[in-house]
């Protein structure tokens, strides 16, 4: 079961991931949707911000689960 709990942690890592350097490459989201905080004229915080705010925490929650789990001793 740890073993399992273990390489889904990894793959949701992995997708984040990959998923986040598309959009840094892109240099723009799919859905940018409207500014939710303007931070100045030229930045602020959009509805898709919220996307990627999200799939960061996911992702930091499964490297958390990855180093809490303990491991299997050979």
């Amino acid at each position: 079961m740890i073993l399992v709990i273990r390489r889904l942690c990894a793959l949701a890592v992995g997708a984040i991931l990959s998923g986040f350097a598309f959009l840094l490459l892109t240099g723009q989201y799919l859905e940018d949707g409207p500014v939710l905080i303007s931070l100045s004229q030229d930045h602020g915080l959009h509805a898709g911000d919220l996307f990627v705010i999200a799939g960061w925490a996911v992702g930091i929650a499964a490297l958390v689960a990855m180093t809490r789990t303990p491991s299997r001793s050979s």
